[in-house]
């Protein structure tokens, strides 16, 4: 059996992708899997550290802001999307996957079309409560849809959907002590710990907001802050002599169940990965939507959320109050003990191997068609 997996851009789209490949291989170690995703894009470095092939296409997402900037990308966007949908093809033709599966992301579009074409039977997962624009498109030619959230039919036909849930990295799930993260970390165990995560890639107005009340790490709370690569060193100089007592700042957090594991609440941003994550683990959080994503369903993503005392949500332009407000929560144990027993209740532990076992079927049910 032979699966293409295609998608990526962030690790939203690449994490799931991940998880729902190593399902396949638990269900079934000679599954031939092939990822497809974007060339300069972080995937082409995640998937082959995951033990995964990967094979890029030149493709690029059309840019909705005006400048000068993005039109001169805007202009190459017909160019890339034809160059990709004939990569895509000789792709196809050379690997002959049984299912093509899409997780958003620029190269599910041309990929997941191509194989339509050639009659390759397609799943799409989509992690949002709102769907992306690929999505909606590939949603007509997609056989199944996995969805994370319920009442999608209102963006797709109901016959084609399935809830499962997100994937999340099985990794993150393992009991770790809390000595043992603390440790890692150059942290004290007996401290709380408040944990920021603006996405795998950094999100500027958590940072700017952590950085203007970082006097608020007063040793009361320890903080993890994950800046994400193309900020750190400017944070750093920001910082300067400060004392790092209390303070871990990186670029990207490697070891992510320990950090996971220590913190007492989380700040991230509303992707629907980190959510997932965030429900499976019953982490208390903040949620700091960011305003730049498609059809803005990072905050329909945290209301659904907030309205089910799941979460806290904070404004894009509040986040000079995220420390202030992540102590209040830690200082009051009635509300955190509640965000941490609500958030559970998003949680689809199995959503991984649910998903694999729909791409078997899908490839099952096409070679008793032949």
């Amino acid at each position: 059996m032979r699966v293409i997996i295609s998608g990526g851009g962030t690790g939203g789209h690449i994490f799931p992708a991940i998880s729902i490949a190593g399902a396949l291989k638990e269900i079934d170690k000679t599954i031939d899997i092939l990822f497809v995703g974007a060339e300069g894009k972080m995937e082409m470095e995640k998937v082959p550290a995951a033990g995964y092939k990967i094979v890029g296409l030149p493709v690029a997402g059309f840019h909705r802001q005006f400048n000068f900037k993005n039109v001169c990308r805007n202009l190459l966007f017909p160019f890339k999307l034809v160059m990709s949908l004939w990569k895509a093809s000789r792709i196809i033709k050379d690997f002959r996957p049984d299912v093509a599966v899409g997780v958003g992301g620029y190269a599910s579009g041309p990929l997941l079309q191509r194989a339509a074409v050639r009659s390759i039977p397609c799943l799409i997962q989509e992690q949002n409560s709102f769907p992306g624009v690929t999505n909606r498109i590939l949603a007509a030619k997609s056989a199944k849809i996995c969805v994370a959230y319920p009442n999608m039919e209102r963006f797709f036909d109901k016959e084609k959907i399935i809830l499962t849930g997100n994937p999340v990295r099985q990794s993150l799930t393992a009991e770790i002590d809390r000595e043992e993260s603390a440790a890692a970390f150059g942290l004290r165990a007996d401290k709380p710990v408040i944990l920021v995560i603006g996405g795998s890639l950094g999100a500027r107005s958590i940072n700017e907001g952590i950085l203007k009340s970082i006097g608020e790490i007063d040793g009361t709370v320890q903080l993890i802050w994950q800046t994400g690569k193309i900020y750190k060193e400017d944070i750093d100089k920001a910082l300067g002599d400060r004392s790092r007592e209390g303070l871990v700042v990186t670029d990207f957090i490697k070891d992510m169940d320990k950090a996971y594991s220590l913190a007492d609440i989380v700040i991230s941003r509303a992707g629907a990965s980190s959510i997932s994550e965030l429900a499976m683990l019953g982490k208390a959080s903040i949620l700091v939507p960011s305003p730049n994503v498609s059809e803005d369903h990072q905050t329909k993503n945290a209301r659904a959320l907030e309205s089910q005392g799941a979460a806290i949500l904070v404004k894009d332009d509040e986040t000079d109050t995220l420390i202030a407000r992540a102590k209040e929560v830690l200082g009051d144990e009635g509300r955190l003990k509640s965000l941490r027993q609500q958030v559970l209740t998003f949680a689809r532990p199995n959503a991984a191997r649910d998903i694999a076992r729909e791409v078997i079927a899908l490839a099952k049910h096409r070679e008793a068609d032949r």
